[in-house]
């Protein structure tokens, strides 16, 4: 059943995300924001962490994951170190998101060459 929820909402948020792409002239890079910038105010409200409850990584692997991730690192880090944990909780959370994407993004650089578009 865990499973299920999980590719529910994971395959929700996926589909909300391709209607924008198809039916509105917002580019994927506002779409990609918007849904860290949706996933850090529902946090806030206190409806993401039910939602994460629920669905698991469905909801923890999309970029409204990202954003989930996000404010709870200043959350905790505000709790730990006060006013300092808003500008360090964040990145302090998600460091290893972050550099997996960058490592990432170096070796697919090293292996592949761009080419020219025709």
């Amino acid at each position: 059943m865990d499973y299920l929820k999980a590719f529910l909402v994971g395959g929700l948020l996926c589909l909300i995300g391709q209607i924008l792409i198809d039916k509105t002239k917002l580019t994927p890079a506002r779409i990609l924001v918007s849904y860290v910038v949706c996933g850090v105010l529902l946090t806030a409200l206190e409806v993401y962490p039910c939602l994460v409850n629920f669905a698991g990584a469905g909801a923890t692997v999309p970029l409204t994951g990202f954003g989930y991730c996000l404010a709870n690192g200043v959350k905790e880090a505000i709790d730990k170190d006060g006013f300092l944990g808003i500008f360090t909780g964040g990145l302090k959370a998600t460091a290893g998101g972050i550099t997996a994407a960058i490592i990432s993004g170096l070796i697919v650089s090293l292996i592949f060459r761009p080419k020219d578009k025709a």
